[in-house]
């Protein structure tokens, strides 16, 4: 079997690899995320797992897996805000209105490469200008695009989803592992 490099720093996506069983060793890769332009969300998060991708060395029985996650709303792509007023006007843009989060994913291999994207939609609550004040001054937003993580206390913005839930919180797990088959790595299902 071959072994897995996650190349993200984000420990939701680890949390989720080690939910279904998957080993894996984390190296973060050096990719300046603020230099991509691209107006498409479906390019620009395939672009950016593909950076990160490609800027970890591959080699004989070493698989890379990398990923980005991003929110789009109204031709707007929203990744990670960089302080309390970004991320509160994330927040508010998205205050009660519906968005779609996009996660690209880069599997590689020194024999095989492969890139894909999963959409879900997102519809939030409307909540009051105290509400989204008290969810940024918490410190959940600062590391999740779009300012809010539906897997901690930015759940209680959410009104409800349409897709993969997981692929919300920053990996799609389901068809991640479907396509690691591909790449011969697998979950270890027992202890």
């Amino acid at each position: 079997m071959n072994q897995l490099i996650l190349a993200s720093g984000s420990p939701r996506r680890s949390e989720l690899l080690k939910q279904v069983g998957i080993p894996f060793t984390v190296i973060e890769p050096n990719v300046d995320e603020t230099l991509l332009t691209e107006q498409n969300p479906v390019r620009f998060v395939e672009l950016l797992a593909n950076q990160k991708g490609l800027a970890i060395e591959v080699s004989e029985n070493r698989v890379i897996l990398s990923a980005d996650t991003v929110v789009s709303m109204d031709g707007n792509i929203l990744t990670k805000p960089e302080n309390w007023n970004e991320a509160y006007n994330m927040l508010n843009m998205l205050n009660g209105k519906k968005h779609e989060v996009y996660t690209g994913v880069m599997i590689r291999s020194s024999v095989k490469e492969i890139v894909f994207s999963r959409c879900t939609t997102v519809q939030f609550l409307e909540v009051t200008e105290k509400e989204l004040k008290d969810y940024v001054n918490s410190g959940d937003s600062f590391d999740k695009a779009g300012g809010y993580g539906i897997q901690s206390r930015g759940a209680f913005l959410v009104k409800e989803i349409i897709g993969d839930y997981y692929n919300v919180v920053g990996l799609p797990v389901s068809k991640v592992v479907q396509r690691l088959r591909e790449f011969d790595v697998y979950p270890e299902l027992m202890d």
